[in-house]
Formats: structure tokens, C-alpha cells, sequence
């Protein structure tokens, strides 16, 4: 079974930048697309960004477009999120998901397995 653990998570003051990592184990990334989600208290988790498995097209929320860039490294079995201009809103539990499937989208329901999540938070 494919596991996850984030990490890289912390406290930054608005307009910071972080990197999260998320390493993979009990299986290859190579057959699986990845994608980063976020939960706020009382919120819904939302997807962040995604990445396919073949090309590596990826997807943004608007809201983190052009600030956030997704990557992958298959070889190191690993999957980046760079979070630059982090605002409050920023603020959340973090994780990294995958999906085997063939045909998603970048939302909770289509990703399978989860890591335990990393808290971000951007405060001064």
C-alpha cells in the first residue's frame, strides 16, 4: 500500500515562502497522479494542486496560481509543493495525495491515499 509523509510545514509571516515535501513509500508514484489538498478549520479540503503520472500536466487553484508550483521526482519516489507570497489565507493542514485512475480531477473525492498532513500557518 502506498504511504505518505509530509513534511516542511511551519509558521511564516505573509509574504514568505515554504517548501513541503512528501515522500512516498509501499509503492512506485510513477503509475499515480499527485496532488496537494488543504483543510482550514470548518472549511472543506480543497485541492491545491495536482500533477499527472505520463506528462506531468498540472492544475492550480486559482487562488495559488502563479505563486505555488507542483513537481515530482519519480526517481527519489517524492512529490514537491514551493509555496511562495504565502498570504494568511494560505493557512491549513496540508496534504499530499495520489490516484491510480486514469481519467480525475483535482478533488479530494478522486484521490485514494493520503499522508497525515503538515499545518502551515502564515501569521505575523
Amino acid at each position: 500500500q502506498l504511504q505518505f509523509v509530509e513534511s516542511g510545514g511551519g509558521l511564516v509571516q505573509p509574504g514568505g515562502s515554504l517548501r513541503l515535501s512528501c515522500a512516498a513509500s509501499g509503492s512506485t508514484l510513477e503509475n499515480h497522479a499527485v496532488g496537494w489538498f488543504r483543510q482550514a478549520p470548518g472549511k472543506e479540503r480543497e485541492g491545491v494542486s495536482c500533477i499527472s503520472r505520463v506528462h506531468g500536466l498540472t492544475h492550480y487553484a486559482d487562488s495559488v496560481e502563479g505563486r505555488f508550483t507542483i513537481s515530482r521526482d519519480n526517481a527519489k519516489n517524492a512529490v514537491y509543493l514551493q509555496m511562495n507570497s504565502l498570504k494568511p489565507e494560505d493557512t491549513g493542514v496540508y496534504y499530499c495525495a495520489a490516484t491510480s485512475r486514469s481519467i480525475w480531477s483535482c478533488v479530494a473525492t478522486d484521490f485514494g491515499s493520503w499522508g497525515q498532513g503538515t499545518q502551515v500557518t502564515v501569521s505575523w
